[in-house]
């Protein structure tokens, strides 16, 4: 079968890197599978830009300007979530690509920041090639947003914002006093498209998946759940010793790893990883981070000596890195199926993280890890001790790697996938 995966980048931010992944997985179960993206990256033949001349490249740059000044000006001029918003208002038409025109199955991702519009979306319907889009956020279930508006991710708002069950409107990451904002409009074009479509919407957490049933947008729609891929040959358990010596960490030490490719972001839970650091202070633990845009201000208030690896970009070395570790922490304070946690736990490494979003369904609490209580700190701490000094770890780092062979492998998800297409043709 041919698919043709859509994707504004090749493999940066988790939702290109489990597109890109899903790619690879097709191409091995058989199919001819390629990537159109907006910035590639590698050298990859499957993979096609878009940006193929110095004119397209400052188009598309244009595009994402507009969008972001859009925003920025509906915000009251103010910065702050800037990009946890996305309108499509811009984009590409490329219903008329070789690519398209040769595709027996389009298969949406992630599109944003001016890759594609919603006109565009409707002119790759209009086509006739039958539509998968997988849902690597909250994105399309609601107005704007890539992320739920709650307490913990907008402090503006009390409680969780559950206007999309509706119409949107109200917007509190644009701090909106109006019922007819620009999240209610963009909600409204949304729902022109999806009512007039036949997209299969596929939720790579049985969270978004269960949230995208809930909006007003998607309620009527087909929606499942399906997993992102891994690759398990290249994410697995290594010599701890020697995964040690080649990033010259202690091995006298217990090491917590936390990664995030913008480490300071406080939506990533940074601030709870300093106060659960706080509490292991009596214990022989270290830090490893890897990650990039590190606030040193923020990480000099850890009382734990800090092992910093900076941004790893080849998968083998992000898989050396986990392997050398005893246990992955990810205090997110919103995820949906972060590639960080499937990726320790391909590596033997068990994991400690917050109950929200896709975390609790790959983490089994006690059985490959800890799922503490959301946003606390005190937990998160009791979590990693558990993990680390009280249970049987080895059978907690067998259940973990046992979980994503089970679950989130290559062959498991393109299987999957390939039932889904077959029901579209």
């Amino acid at each position: 079968m041919n698919i043709l995966i859509l994707s504004t980048f090749e493999k940066t931010g988790g939702a290109a890197i489990a597109a890109n992944r899903l790619l690879q997985a097709l191409n091995k179960a058989g199919h001819d599978a390629k990537m159109l993206v907006r910035d590639k990256q590698t050298d990859d033949p499957n993979v096609v830009s878009t940006n193929t001349s110095w004119g397209k490249r400052k188009l598309n740059f244009l595009r994402f300007v507009c969008e972001r000044l859009v925003i920025f000006i509906s915000n009251r001029f103010n910065r702050k979530d800037l990009f946890v918003v996305s309108l499509a208002c811009t984009g590409a038409n490329i219903s008329k690509h070789p690519l398209v025109r040769n595709v027996d199955i389009i298969h949406i991702h992630w599109i944003n920041q001016g890759f594609l519009s919603l006109k565009n979306i409707k002119q790759l319907i209009n086509t006739g090639k039958p539509v998968v889009w997988t849902m690597h956020d909250f994105w399309a279930c609601g107005g704007i947003c890539h992320i739920v508006a709650n307490s913990a991710t907008c402090p503006e708002t009390a409680g969780a914002c559950n206007r999309f069950t509706a119409k949107c409107g109200y917007c509190p990451f644009l701090q909106s006093r109006s019922k007819r904002d620009l999240s209610n409009r963009i909600f409204r074009q949304k729902q022109r498209l999806f009512n007039n479509s036949d997209i299969r919407f596929v939720g790579c957490s049985r969270w978004v998946a269960n949230m995208a049933k809930e909006s007003a947008l998607l309620r009527d729609a087909s929606v499942i759940n399906i997993p992102n891929p891994i690759d398990t040959e290249t994410f697995k358990p290594y010599n701890k010793s020697e995964m040690r010596k080649k990033f010259r960490l202690p091995f006298d030490k217990k090491l917590l790893i936390f990664a995030s490719a913008k480490v300071s972001d406080e939506r990533k839970g940074i601030l709870y990883l300093l106060e659960a650091c706080k509490r292991l202070t009596n214990n022989n633990i270290e830090v490893v981070i890897i990650g990039g845009k590190i606030d040193d201000s923020q990480l000099n208030d850890i009382p734990l000596k800090i092992n910093k690896l900076g941004y790893l970009d080849v998968a083998d070395d992000i898989a050396s890195a986990y392997a050398a570790c005893d246990v992955f922490v990810t205090p997110s304070l919103a995820d949906n199926l972060p590639n960080t946690v499937m990726e320790a736990m391909a590596c033997g490494i068990p994991c400690v993280g917050f109950n929200t979003g896709g975390i609790p369904e790959m983490i089994d609490h006690k059985e490959n890890g800890y799922v503490a209580q959301y946003q606390n700190a005190e937990d998160l701490a009791h979590g990693i001790c558990w993990t680390v000094f009280e249970t049987d770890y080895e059978q907690l780092s067998q259940n973990a790697r046992k979980k994503v062979m089970d679950c989130y492998s290559e062959t498991v998800v393109a299987q999957k996938y390939t039932e889904l297409y077959k029901t579209l043709n």
